[in-house]
């Protein structure tokens, strides 16, 4: 038997050992490997060292008689041994290599054990007042809060967020992005008719007065315009005066212009309520009528956004916006120091500070990440449970069994050696009291 139980410790350690096809154990695993090992030899030790006794004193009892006490106790020391190895060993395999009913346990049982565990975690951690509970005890925006306040931990944040941003960029279609934009344009800029937004605005405009400010603008810049280029003025004043008038005539003529022209568009500027200012309000706001209730200049309008915006056109503006919005968000998400970059730092920061420092919404944040938990853990906790039932479907039965026995096996044997210990008591016990009960009768 103690050689039987040799083969065992020898055979499940080079099973739960990486082999062709199983990626290599971590650290941890290595560990627990080298621990369990040791455990094993440990109570196949103490079995040994058992049998090496018994039979000693089996084959010098009868010479010494004390050595049957010894005899029975390491006799109880052999049964109790051997009971709980079998029973360890029938958690994970068959004893012996036989297959014996209810043995090789967790190996048989793997999808019901997976299922039970999916059905503990969903029972037992994924219930609302567990979740609600640790989340309110945690204070999730007042951590944040405090790691967003770093600047180190902004820049990580940035770089995150650059890195996704630009593979994001990278992944999403051109052509989709481009068809979409198109479509919004189509949608927001040919559909509505220009015309009557165009001319309320105008109206209002119009009405407060902003105006003013353009006409004011339009003079300055004519009269700047008349001051550097008055031979360019002469010269188109001239083109119109009779060809057969002398050419003093012109120059006196033109002069006379030039300074008529200068003196008028002066004396718009310093009159608030002259005839000409009037006169440009009265059109605005005649064309922004007209814009609102004219058909025939709202036609007018149609016409010229139809022209503007034709197919071809509103598909070249689609792929031109795209391809210079994508072009600039890569290049300032691939540069640490740029504007937009800075700009995410600085507001992951100012985010970190306000919730450490404003209590109200830190409440409104936590009750809110309470709020969206509960709901996903009341809405998809089934599911979220199931991946572990499934997870653990998926193993390898064998594999699952060498897993299971790494993470618990090194305990599993403190069974077999206090079994070892308290079968050599109770062998000890019963057969005192036998021989004391020999004794009184």
């Amino acid at each position: 038997m103690a050689e039987h139980q040799r083969n065992d410790v020898t055979g499940a350690a080079a099973a739960t050992l990486p082999g062709a096809g199983r990626p290599p154990l971590s650290p941890q695993d290595a560990v627990r490997l080298r621990a369990l090992i040791r455990m094993k030899r440990l109570a196949i030790g103490l079995l040994l060292v058992m049998a090496v006794v018994f039979a000693t004193s089996f084959a010098l009892q009868d010479t010494y008689p004390w050595l049957q006490y010894v005899r029975a106790a390491v006799e109880g020391g052999m049964v109790g041994a051997i009971a709980d190895w079998f029973a360890v060993t029938a958690l994970f395999r068959y004893p012996l290599g036989l297959r014996i009913p209810h043995t090789n346990i967790i190996a048989s049982r793997k999808d019901e054990i997976g299922a039970s565990l999916g059905e503990f975690v969903e029972t037992n951690f994924l219930s609302e007042a567990v979740i609600r509970g640790k989340l309110e005890s945690m204070g999730v925006s007042r951590r944040l809060g405090a790691w967003l306040s770093v600047p180190e931990n902004a820049r990580r944040l940035t770089d995150e967020v650059a890195v996704a941003g630009a593979g994001l960029l990278e992944l999403l279609s051109d052509d989709a992005i481009k068809d979409l934009i198109e479509t919004v344009a189509r949608e927001h800029l040919l559909r509505p008719e220009w015309a009557p937004p165009i001319g309320r605005v105008g109206q209002r405009m119009v009405e407060s007065g902003r105006q003013h400010a353009l006409v004011d603008l339009l003079l300055e810049r004519a009269e700047g315009w008349l001051l550097t280029h008055p031979e360019a003025f002469g010269r188109a004043v001239s083109q119109r005066l009779p060809s057969w008038m002398p050419g003093f005539v012109d120059k006196l003529v033109d002069d006379k212009a030039h300074r008529e022209v200068l003196a008028f568009i002066a004396g718009v500027r310093a009159d608030a309520a002259h005839p000409l200012r009037e006169a440009i309000d009265r059109y605005l706001a005649e064309v922004m009528d007209d814009l609102q209730h004219d058909p025939a200049m709202i036609n007018r309008i149609e016409t010229v956004k139809v022209e503007l915006l034709d197919s071809a056109r509103l598909r070249e503006f689609a792929s031109e916006t795209w391809e210079s919005v994508k072009a600039s968000l890569v290049e300032a998400l691939k540069d640490a120091e740029s504007e937009l970059c800075a700009g995410i730092r600085s507001t992951a920061m100012e985010v970190g500070v306000r919730l450490t420092t404003d209590a109200a919404l830190g409440s409104r944040i936590d009750r809110w990440l309470a709020d969206s938990a509960s709901y996903v853990v009341r809405s998809y906790r089934h599911e979220i449970a199931g991946v572990i039932t499934e997870t653990v479907a998926r193993w390898d039965a064998a594999e699952t069994a060498e897993k299971i026995e790494l993470q618990v096996g090194k305990d599993l044997q403190f069974i077999r050696i206090n079994g070892t210990v308290v079968g050599a008591l109770a062998g000890l016990l019963i057969f005192a009291a036998a021989q004391a009960l020999l004794t009184l009768l």
